[in-house]
């Protein structure tokens, strides 16, 4: 069973696997992805339990000004939520770029092919590490898992673009919010992950389930749908409502 906690406000603590609610066989999510309060695109997130561990699937799209983004990416995790394989598909502004990526003996293997041309990374590998594209919050959801499995150490992030790097994440708490999900009163945990010097805060719940997400891009978030931050950390667009039309990337 894929295995989430909360995070105490002081620190991260280590936690026996007793000590761990086990979480559902299949997790999903389906966010809304808004700049600056403005509804630019969606994005969902699945779990399935297998016998050897997790299959993991995103979809992202973004439709607005300047950008026109869709992403599709599954992966295979081990039953301590490892990656043992990734299969990327995305078109940015009508570019398809594709990416296979797997552990290779003690390295991690990073194939791209992106406008005719492909390229081969091979990275160090981490047992705690998560394929970070971008708008993906089935990453963001495994790192708050491996967070807790680690005790917030040793996690690393596999950044799919311009060069291929992996980046340590740093992570740190703040002190509880509120909010709504499906209009139900929610305790909030608030987290600040910091990778390759770029900030992403995270709001997650009681059992660690992603909420939302304030993105290092200009503006950006990732809302769940259903779910409200009180008082909220950006404008955020009600789920189902447009808004005006977007700004310029």
């Amino acid at each position: 069973m894929r295995l989430l906690s909360c995070f105490p406000l002081a620190g991260f603590l280590a936690l026996m696997p007793a000590a761990l609610p086990p979480a559902a066989p299949a997790q999903s999510g389906s966010f809304e992805i808004a700049q600056n309060g403005q509804a630019v695109g969606t994005v969902s997130f699945q779990f399935t339990a297998t016998k050897e561990g997790y299959d993991s699937t995103s979809l992202v799209k973004v439709a607005m000004q300047g950008l026109d983004y869709e992403l599709s990416k599954t992966e295979r995790l081990n039953a301590a939520n490892q990656l043992e394989h990734v299969l990327l598909s995305a078109t940015v502004n009508g570019e398809a770029v594709n990416v296979v990526a797997a552990p290779d003996s003690a390295q991690f293997l990073v194939n791209i092919s992106a406008g005719g041309k492909s390229s081969t990374a091979r990275l160090a590998a981490h047992p705690g590490a998560v394929f970070l594209a971008d708008f993906d919050p089935g990453a963001l959801e495994t790192l708050l898992v491996l967070a807790v499995a680690q005790n917030n150490r040793e996690l690393w992030a596999i950044l799919p673009k311009n060069s291929v790097s992996v980046e340590p994440v740093q992570l740190a708490t703040y002190p509880n919010q509120q909010g709504t999900l499906d209009g139900k009163p929610i305790t909030v945990h608030h987290l600040v992950a910091t990778i390759a010097g770029a900030r992403t805060e995270l709001f997650s719940g009681p059992e660690n389930q992603l909420l939302q997400a304030e993105l290092p891009q200009e503006g950006f978030a990732l809302i769940r749908k259903g779910f409200q931050l009180k008082p909220p950390a950006k404008p955020i667009v009600p789920m189902g409502e447009a808004g005006p039309a977007p700004p310029a990337a």
